[in-house]
């Protein structure tokens, strides 16, 4: 379920087939996100799921995966 919300958030912010996002998907160097993209779907998935994910954590992101990761911890 984290992940499907998550895919539809990076979706929809960055324009791309949510079908192609997997857990192993960067979201630099696959995405083409940059911080501002990156912030966006912090801002999506903290409405989502409705937890609050401290700055320092989102710098640590780099995976999907890893994102996905936070989120189930934060639940």
């Amino acid at each position: 379920m984290e992940l499907e919300k998550l895919k539809e958030a990076i979706a929809d912010i960055l324009s791309v087939d949510p079908n192609e996002v997997t857990e192993e998907t960067t979201f630099t160097e696959d995405l083409g996100a940059d911080s501002l993209d990156v912030y966006q779907i912090v801002m999506k998935i903290e409405e989502a799921f409705e937890i609050e994910i401290p700055a320092e954590a989102i710098q640590e992101i780099s995976t999907v995966g890893e994102a996905v990761e936070l989120i189930r911890n934060s639940i």
